[in-house]
């Protein structure tokens, strides 16, 4: 499954930005959203961003794990999965 990750906020919230995350799944469409707070500081745009996705990448790979059997056919003859 490939991901595409675009950025759907990213705005300053006191010392901290707020960035978020639309995540598809390029081979259905689907989209998950997930925004992360990371301080600021004096990290660079990028630095942020990084440190957001890092923080947010667990729940994406669990979004991607959980999709892992939509659209599949379920076979109950062969018991199988295509």
């Amino acid at each position: 499954m490939a991901l595409t990750y675009k950025i759907k906020d990213f705005a300053t919230v006191g010392s901290d930005v707020l960035v978020g995350f639309q995540i598809t799944d390029d081979s259905d469409g689907q989209h998950f959203f997930i925004d992360k707070t990371v301080a600021k500081g004096s990290k660079t745009d990028t630095a942020i961003i990084e440190e957001a996705q890092a923080a947010a990448q667990a729940e994406i790979d669990e979004w991607a794990a959980s999709r892992a059997n939509v659209g599949k056919t379920w076979d109950p003859t062969s018991k199988s999965l295509s």
